[in-house]
């Protein structure tokens, strides 16, 4: 059974940093690709990055230079490192592997 459990968000002021976890159960690392995903009041989830099993990243035109993406797969979690940090950013931040998504973790950019 596949499990993805969020942390790590919060209130930071702009131009602050966070950094999001994502720990995983029954996701093979060196087969599975995963991604954070975020949506704000009103709005559509959006893709904001990947990671490949290989290693690769990709990142949403609005978060690129400003996030990464990484993992740690001895310790079975994903990690979202968000610098630079604009009231723009505010969200729920989802995690999601093999078409399971998490409960998500707030985070808040005051301005």
């Amino acid at each position: 059974q596949v499990q993805v459990v969020e942390s790590g968000g919060g209130l930071v002021q702009s131009g602050g940093s966070l950094r999001l976890s994502c720990r995983t159960s029954g996701v093979d690392f060196s087969i599975n690709f995963m991604a954070w995903y975020r949506q704000a009041p009103g709005k559509q989830r959006e893709y904001v990055a990947l990671i490949t099993s290989t290693g690769n990243t990709n990142y949403a035109d609005s978060v690129k230079g400003r996030f990464t993406i990484s993992r740690d797969a001895a310790k079975n979690t994903m990690y979202l490192q968000m610098d630079s940090l604009k009231p723009e950013d505010t969200a729920v931040y989802y995690c999601h592997a093999r078409d399971v998504w998490g409960q998500g973790t707030q985070v808040t950019v005051s301005s």
